[in-house]
């Protein structure tokens, strides 16, 4: 009979202030999806870096005939100065291995990266592409005193490392999860001042039962209890189409995006622990402004 009597008021109060209801559930579900995607692209971030931690190179590009760059005035790279850098290198401090690349196998290199671009792989010719070493570090937040120790020396033409061309990849991905999380927490804050108002409101349409109530003795948590339920109902169904949002957000992102993550790319593990956390926050969230309203507005 009591559970009867809770759930009618719950159905009461959501019927009464269906507009408002209905805002506290689409607000709570945007935001809710916001702070799930923000946790996805944060999974996204650390597993991306976890990934290259383990393939960071240092390329140090070598000399050719007619070069531009400063360093070579337009001399080839000599055999001597050739077998001096691979000595040099070996015996750097960090490094890990050392790979020659000449240009012909440079070109094929990059004749694979560019398949799809035809005139432009057609335009270049072997002689063209510059012959490296390829660096393996042994640290890879320490390539700085490797790249360091190669510049400069005779026969390289430019050095680059790996960290360097994902940098900025890395912090577009950092600032867009920081800002998913910013307006998630604004959202969920409004959704709790939805509530909070929501719940005001149905306490007082309902303030007479309340006194009656309270006459026969019914106690604090008896009478609190359906206001409290309102708010888990409209956590719990925001929940839900957040994690419609975030299935569909990896289904129709992530999964596209797939060529530029390779094997670092989250899974459906990942999704599920953020509809999980989103869900736990969004029913706290939502219990935890009722209750506080409550508290405030409701004399019992």
């Amino acid at each position: 009979m009591r559970a009867n009597f809770i759930f009618s008021e719950v159905w009461i109060g959501l019927r009464r202030n269906l507009t408002m209801t209905v805002a506290v559930v689409l607000t709570a579900a945007i935001g809710m999806a916001m702070l799930g995607v923000g946790l996805m692209i944060n999974a996204q971030v650390g597993m991306m870096k976890g990934y290259w931690d383990d393939k960071i190179e240092v390329w140090a590009y070598l000399c050719t005939r007619g070069s531009a760059m400063e360093n070579c005035k337009g001399k080839e790279i000599t055999k001597t100065q050739a077998k001096a850098l691979r000595t040099l290198i070996k015996g750097t401090s960090g490094v890990k291995e050392v790979f020659f690349e000449d240009q012909t196998m440079a070109y094929r290199n990059f004749q694979k990266m560019y398949a799809t671009n035809e005139a432009f792989v057609s335009a270049i010719r072997v002689e063209d592409m510059p012959s490296s070493f390829r660096i393996k570090v042994t640290d890879p937040d320490n390539y700085e005193s490797v790249v360091q120790a190669v510049r400069g020396q005779p026969g390289v033409s430019l050095v680059v490392a790996s960290p360097q061309l994902i940098h900025s990849l890395f912090e577009m991905l950092d600032k867009l999860a920081f800002y998913a999380l910013a307006v998630a927490i604004i959202l969920v804050l409004a959704a709790a001042l939805l509530i909070g108002n929501t719940v005001r409101l149905s306490a007082f349409n309902r303030r007479r039962e309340t006194s009656i109530m309270r006459l026969v003795g019914a106690s604090n948590l008896y009478i609190q209890l359906p206001f409290v339920m309102e708010g888990v109902i409209a956590g719990l169904l925001g929940g839900v189409f957040a994690a419609i949002i975030l299935v569909m957000t990896k289904v129709f992102l992530v999964d596209d995006m797939a060529g530029y993550f390779g094997r670092a790319q989250i899974g459906w593990n990942d999704v599920a622990q953020a509809i999980t956390i989103t869900m736990i926050m969004g029913v706290a969230i939502c219990v935890l402004a009722s209750f506080v309203t409550l508290r405030r507005y409701l004399r019992v």
